[in-house]
């Protein structure tokens, strides 16, 4: 199987309905972040049982996959991609790692973000150096900004929150919302584990957080507990 061949297979699968809708819900228009994006109109749950169907093929090919103008075609090279780093040997991870970092460019929506960054870039950095990440973080790419936060998401899941705090401190005044959404989850996923760490940290934080930021991240305290955050 190649990349042409799951093309053809995903191009059969369009439904110009929901391709429709998804044009308008990931912000395609003019100067909205998904600018320009071609949509084909597949859901997730079919991506993802064709991605594990066609997770043996070759990584050449998945890079080609990836290198589409068609949102769900980057989307099924994306869950190939997270399919193989999991059942990958340590060598044959390091190149899907590699792959993942040299496409960013293709990887330019928040889902695709999302669905993909924990599980390879985070995954992968897990027991290594993390400066990538902080390189990431400063980048003019809201895409790579948002890669950076959304990969320590694995370290939060294995209670390691250190990253994890000093990239939200360092994208405190980022101008995205998209970003702001992602670090307020992030805190919102080490208050889960551990309410005291996350509550530091907006202690010393909250009153220079954006209020979407914020607002993620206290989503889950209690309603006292938020007014006191939000108020100030």
């Amino acid at each position: 199987m190649n990349a042409k061949q799951i093309s053809k297979i995903l191009r059969d699968l369009a439904n110009p309905v929901i391709a429709e809708h998804s044009q308008r819900f990931f912000k395609t228009g003019k100067g909205e972040y998904g600018e320009g994006d071609q949509f084909l109109g597949i859901r997730v749950p079919v991506l993802r049982e064709q991605a594990k169907k066609y997770r043996g093929v070759e990584l050449k090919e998945v890079q080609k996959l990836l290198q589409s103008n068609f949102h769900e075609e980057r989307q099924c090279a994306l869950l190939i991609l997270v399919y193989k780093f999991a059942r990958s040997s340590e060598q044959e991870k390091q190149s899907i790692y590699q792959l993942y970092l040299d496409n960013t460019q293709y990887i330019n929506n928040w889902d695709l973000v999302d669905s993909s960054a924990y599980h390879i870039v985070g995954a992968y950095l897990e027991d290594k150096d993390k400066q990538i990440l902080y390189q990431l973080s400063h980048s003019d790419s809201l895409w790579e900004r948002r890669i950076a936060i959304l990969s320590t998401f694995q370290f939060i899941r294995k209670h390691q929150f250190d990253d994890t705090l000093r990239l939200s401190k360092q994208l405190i005044d980022d101008p995205e919302d998209l970003i702001h959404k992602s670090v307020g989850w992030m805190l919102r996923e080490v208050g889960k584990r551990d309410m005291s760490v996350e509550k530091d940290f907006l202690d010393s934080y909250y009153q220079k957080m954006p209020r979407t930021m914020l607002r993620y991240a206290i989503e889950k305290f209690p309603e006292q507990e938020k007014k006191y955050y939000l108020m100030g």
